[in-house]
C-alpha cells in the first residue's frame, strides 16, 4: 500500500500564509548543514537530506534589500527531507508553527511561484523514481521541506554551484 506524501510548511511571522522552512547560511557550513540546522530551528524537525538540491531559484528578498544585491536578488536551494523525527520544542517555536499538507493542499498555499516549482520537481521526481522502481518503500513517507537562502556570492559554495 502507498502511503500518502505529506509535506512540511510553516507560519511566518507577521503573515497568514505558509512557507517552506529556509534561511541562510554560516559560512563554517555547508548547505547542507544549513538545511538541516533550519529545518531544525523553524519547524523541529530532524531526518534525511537529500543529496542535491531540487533546483535554485533566484528570487528578491525583502529582508536582504541592502545586503545582497542593488536590487536585493537572492539565489535559494529547495532541498527534500525524509523527516525521522518531529521535536516537541524547537528553537524558533515561538515565531514559527509547523503544519503537515497534503501536496495538492500545499500547491494551493504556496506563497511564490518559485515554492511549487520545487514542490513540483521533488512530486515528480518521486513519481518517477516509484514508477522505475529505484526507491525501496519507506516506514515514513518523504516530505520536502527546506530551503536554503543565500546572497550571491555570500558563501564560498555558491561559486561552485553557479558554474
Amino acid at each position: 500500500m502507498e502511503k500518502e506524501l505529506l509535506v512540511l510548511m510553516i507560519s511566518s511571522p507577521s503573515r497568514d500564509d505558509l512557507v517552506f522552512p529556509k534561511g541562510g547560511w554560516e559560512d563554517d557550513e555547508t548547505m547542507s548543514e544549513a538545511a538541516r540546522r533550519e529545518a531544525w530551528e523553524e519547524a523541529g524537525v530532524k531526518g534525511v537530506l537529500g543529496e542535491t538540491p531540487l533546483g535554485d531559484w533566484e528570487f528578491r528578498s525583502k529582508s536582504k534589500q541592502n545586503s545582497c544585491s542593488q536590487q536585493g536578488g537572492c539565489r535559494g536551494f529547495m532541498f527534500a527531507m525524509e523527516v525521522t523525527e518531529e521535536l516537541d520544542s524547537w528553537p524558533e517555536q515561538a515565531n514559527y508553527g509547523r503544519k503537515w499538507l497534503t501536496k495538492e493542499e500545499a500547491f494551493r498555499v504556496c506563497r511564490y511561484d518559485w515554492m511549487r516549482e520545487a514542490l513540483r520537481k521533488f512530486v515528480t521526481a518521486l513519481s518517477e523514481s516509484r514508477e522505475n522502481d529505484t526507491i525501496k518503500e519507506l516506514e515514513v513517507p518523504l516530505r520536502p521541506i527546506s530551503e536554503v537562502e543565500g546572497c550571491f556570492g555570500s558563501h564560498p559554495s555558491i561559486q561552485q554551484l553557479a558554474a
